[in-house]
């Protein structure tokens, strides 16, 4: 993925894809992220972790940074998925985040449309994430995308202690 700048006219940031040095950055975003979510206790994640997740040899994860003022700003961290009803690969937004006194200058939208064309350049047969339920200024920004909340669904999740001991039965 190359740098890429949505507006011909200077937006005053650059959305571009995440390098390897950029992983102390992209930790200090995540810390942020956790601390809006109250969810700080759950972000144990390391540089070293991170890194192996992102540029290892079986790369989990891509990420992509928005840079204002030579500085990182943002975030989108996702991955591939697959649709078996589609028969399509799919691209999951795991996180999306900007600093709260750079919000309002486009720099969230412009994460999420490189990510759209990034899946429509991969062939994908959807984009999707999740937002937490209180979450509202977030949740109205991405209604006004288009997109749809699918409050059908409801996330079933596994951590390692459950996984193992299922595993094992």
């Amino acid at each position: 993925m190359e740098e890429h700048v949505l507006n011909s006219a200077d937006p005053g940031f650059a959305i571009r894809p995440a390098l390897s040095s950029d992983v102390a950055e992209i930790l200090r975003l995540i810390g942020e992220l956790a601390e809006y979510e109250k969810l700080a206790d759950m972000a144990v994640g390391t540089e070293a972790s991170l890194r192996e997740a992102l540029f290892g040899a079986r790369p989990a994860a891509e990420a992509m940074i928005a840079e204002r003022g030579g500085r990182a700003v943002g975030f989108a961290l996702y991955f591939t998925t697959f649709s078996t009803f589609l028969c399509k690969p799919g691209l999951y937004l795991e996180d999306l985040f900007v600093e709260p006194a750079h919000r309002g200058a486009g720099i969230g939208k412009a994460l999420l449309q490189r990510l759209a064309q990034l899946a429509a350049e991969r062939g994908c047969g959807r984009l999707e994430w999740r937002v937490l339920d209180w979450n509202e200024p977030s949740i109205r920004f991405y209604e006004s995308l288009g997109s749809s909340l699918m409050k059908e669904w409801i996330l079933v999740r596994m951590t390692r202690p459950e996984f193992e001991r299922l595993a094992v039965k």
